[in-house]
Parts: C-alpha cells; structure tokens; sequence
C-alpha cells in the first residue's frame, strides 16, 4: 500500500484527498494528517484512518484533541508537527501539500530533501520560493505532482511531449461570481459574495483569489516553475464552463486539451495514482451533453490582480514572494471587512513597488525576510485604507 500524508486534510483538497482514499480500499494508508483548529472533523478522520501521526495548530489544540482521543495517536503541533507529518510516509509514499498560503513551504522542503513525492496544491509554495523548490526537486530527484485542476490537465496533455515542440500553454479561469459586474457594483462586493464561486466548491481564501482573479496569476506563475516556461508563454483564457481545464498549444499550431467535470477528486486521485489511472471515474463527462464552450480573454482593468501577478512573474526573484505575501494580508483584511474589495489589488500593487530590491531567491532564508517585509508595508497600506472608509 503506498503511504500517504494530508497536510491539511480538513480543508477542501485534504477532505477530497481522503474521499479517494476511501473509494480505493486496499490501495493507501495514512500515515499522518494536519489540520488546524476544526478538531471535530479531525477526530473523525483520525478514528476512519488511524494514522499513527497528527498535527495540529497549537498546544492547546494538541491537548484536546488527546482527550478526544483518549491519548492515541502521537500528537504534534506547529511547524514541528507539519515538519514530522511531511518525512512520515515510506520513502515510496507521498505528501499532500494542501494548506493555503506560505505556511507549507517548509514541510515541503522537508519533505523532498527526505525523498518523498509532493502532491502540491497549495499554489503559494512555488509562486513564493519556486526557483528554490523546483532545484531541490531536481536535485533529489523528487516528482512534484501537481494538484490544481489546470496544472494537472497541463501535467497530462504534456505526457509523450517534447518541451521543444510547446508554444505556450493556456490555463481556463471561470472568471468567478464577478465576471459580468460593472465596475461599480464590485465597490460594494462582500466577503461571503466573493467567497461564493460558481463553479468550484473551494475553502474561503482559495475562493476570494478565483473572485479577483488572483488565483490565475498564482497559477501562471506556478506553471512556469513546474514546466519551465517563461510567464510570456503562459496565457489565461475566462471559461465560464469550466470544462476545458488545460489547453496546449504545440509549434505547429495544434492543441492538445484536457476537459472534465469541475471535481477535485480528478486530479488528487491523478497524483496519488501516477503514472497509473484507476477508477472511479470522476470527472466522467459526456461532451455531447455539455452545451456551448465559451473562451474569451481576461479583463485586465476589471481584474488588475492578474497583471500584477504577470508582472511579478516577469521578474521574478523575490517579487512573486512578495505578491504573495501581500495578497494574503489583503485577503484576510477583506474577510474580515477591514477594507473593500477593491483596496486587495490596491495594497498587492503598493508592497510591490515599495519592494525596492527583486533579489534571486537561492535560500528558505531569502523568501523569509521577503514575505515578513512584505507582510509589514501591506498592513501599513491596510491601516491606511481603513482610515479612509
């Protein structure tokens, strides 16, 4: 059985994770799941699974969990924890990397310096230290499977291909819930309006990304990193359908794409099997039955998140760490109705500038200082946008 660890495993992709787990009796076992706070759906994945390691958010979370448990299985907390959770499985095994944001960089660097596969869904890993990451992965020989629908389609229509003979490829974005708003009506979006996505059942900051298109620039500049292609050669095309994940456009002008119903279960279990496919067949799709595909291009002054993430791209080094960064802190200002959707590209754009030296990313230590520094002027421009509400 290949062994496998969940970091975030009561999130989306780590609930999805284990329902195709579950669905493959016999073929997997947990070796550890992390989680944060929701203790309750924890417990439960742990009495299912029985992995002998758990990580948690905290000492406290720690504590009750145990009671929970009445003691059993080990349990660990913090970047301890998710360090221990990421060197868990066999060396054949592999890790599910699926907490939002920058928190599981480390765990995945451990994890491919121990040799393990990474099963990456957590886009900020390689938007914030890709050129770190990609070169420990080269130099351990250590797969990254990617996760996302879009990186996955790419991962499958680029089998049997040469680099040489790609032209660029085309990522799909829905476009999310506010693809046809007037520019005015976005002044007054909510926080559970932009977390309502269309499409794709997602957690909270995953969502608000797809509303600002954020996320598609994420993914641009993680496509690159894992297919080693100049952001120039990534293209965005809005597909409201979201059938067509992937499109690749080979010298000769023929693509090449990959369409499914809209279910992460698809390209988890595609990660978890490679360079197998087993059933169930998730995202079966009769395309006889699937209506009018629509493509267009993005709306860059509707969505400026995606140039900025282009921009950040184009230069690379430390810039996307900082974008980063930036986003997230903006992110969460918004959920919590500090600012307006509106200030999030505001305050992504002023960290940016205000990041006076792009510098090669060559250590854990260089995306550090870039997210912390980054993090300090994006809650200064927060502060600011509140006063002015």
């Amino acid at each position: 059985m290949k062994e496998v660890a969940i970091l975030g495993s009561t999130g989306s992709i780590g609930t999805n994770t284990l329902d195709v787990i579950r669905s493959a009796p016999g073929r997997f076992r947990v070796s550890a799941l992390a989680a944060g706070g929701n203790l309750d759906l924890l417990e439960s994945q742990v009495r299912e699974f029985s992995p002998p390691l758990v990580s948690v958010r905290g000492p406290e979370e720690a504590r009750r969990l145990k009671t929970m448990l009445k003691g059993a299985p080990e349990i660990l907390w913090g970047v301890e924890g998710l360090l221990a959770a990421a060197v868990s499985p066999a060396r054949d095994g592999i890790v599910v990397a699926a907490i939002p944001g920058i928190r599981t960089l480390q765990p995945v660097l451990a994890a491919i310096a121990s040799g393990r596969a990474v099963a990456l869904a957590s886009k900020e890993v390689l938007v914030a230290a890709g050129d770190l990451v990609m070169a420990a992965a080269r130099e351990k020989g250590t797969a990254i499977l990617p996760v996302d629908s879009e990186h996955s389609g790419i991962f499958q229509c680029l089998r049997g291909v040469e680099t040489a003979q790609v032209a660029r490829i085309i990522l799909t974005a829905s476009g999310g819930p506010f693809l046809t708003a007037p520019r005015e009506r976005l002044k007054t979006v909510t926080p559970e309006e932009a977390v309502a996505h269309p499409r794709w059942k997602m957690g909270r900051k995953v969502s608000l990304d797809s509303a600002t298109l954020m996320n598609k620039g994420l993914e641009v500049i993680e496509a690159g990193h894992l297919f080693g292609l100049r952001v120039e050669r990534i293209e965005v095309a809005v597909h409201p359908q979201s059938l067509v994940h992937a499109l690749v456009e080979l010298v000769d002008g023929a693509q090449i794409a990959q369409l499914a119903k809209p279910d992460m279960r698809l390209p988890i279990a595609y990660a978890l099997n490679f360079p197998e496919r087993i059933p169930p067949a998730y995202g079966a799709l009769d395309i006889r039955e699937a209506g009018t595909l629509t493509f267009a291009r993005p709306d860059l002054e509707r969505f400026p998140c995606l140039e900025l993430a282009y921009r950040a791209g184009r230069e690379g080094g430390t810039l996307p760490a900082v974008l980063n960064a930036a986003n997230e802190e903006a992110g969460e200002a918004f959920l919590g109705g500090r600012i307006g959707f509106l200030d999030i590209p505001f305050v992504v754009e002023g960290a940016m500038s205000r990041h006076r030296q792009v510098s090669p990313v060559r250590t854990l230590e260089d995306v550090v200082k870039a997210d912390a520094a980054a993090r300090r002027i994006a809650l200064t421009l927060i502060q600011e946008r509140e006063g002015e509400r």
